[in-house]
């Protein structure tokens, strides 16, 4: 997403009008929902269309009236960090590997890879393969966080030296095959509905 359309979309007005747009709607039932004025809400409806965020969905009669409907180009958006240029964050430019400014960077360029993979490969006509794992589980003592990440680590390497080539061979040339990167990533969450007591036995 472009920085245009991201600056769009991020407007609270727009952002009620795409929700409201999950379905097909126009622009006079979302002014009703909204209790604004249809021009108002029109005006920005066509708007989200023109820069592709809103797509028509037919047209209804209603009374006198051909009402045009728009439905949202998709059900959710993602910001890609590479909107951001020199701005973007960058993993290289942070000493604390540790630290969570890291793995947001982290983060943000795979983000950014899958998304210009993607869109590769769409243009290609191309399925775009990708892997990933997740899993939620607890540390009840402190030592087994640390015993945790050496076993998570030596079995990665194993894994990766039994089942993959180099990325660059002696001459520093690039390896036969695709390039693929590997992020791993452990960090402590909040629950969306907050931190529940244990329940006792």
């Amino acid at each position: 997403m472009d920085l245009e359309r991201a600056e769009m979309l991020l407007q609270p007005l727009h952002l009620q009008i795409l929700r409201f747009a999950q379905s097909p709607v126009s622009a006079t039932e979302i002014a009703s929902r909204l209790r604004m004025p249809r021009q108002r809400v029109n005006y920005h409806v066509r708007r989200l269309a023109d820069r592709g965020l809103l797509r028509k969905a037919g047209r209804q009669r209603k009374r006198n009236m051909v009402e045009q409907r728009y439905r949202a180009t998709a059900r959710s958006f993602l910001f890609v960090p590479d909107i951001l240029g020199p701005l973007e964050p960058d993993w290289r430019r942070i000493e604390d590997t540790g630290s969570a400014g890291y793995l947001l960077a982290l983060t943000a360029q795979v983000q950014s890879d899958v998304a210009r993979a993607w869109k590769a490969a769409a243009e290609e006509g191309t399925r775009l393969s990708t892997l990933s794992v997740k899993s939620q589980f607890r540390f009840e003592k402190p030592g087994e966080r640390a015993e945790f990440a050496r076993a998570l680590r030596q079995a990665v390497v194993d894994v990766i030296a039994r089942h993959t080539s180099p990325q660059e061979v002696a001459s520093g040339r690039p390896a036969q095959g695709p390039p693929y990167r590997l992020v791993l990533a452990c960090y402590p969450y909040t629950p969306e509905d907050g931190p529940k007591a244990p329940e006792e036995a």
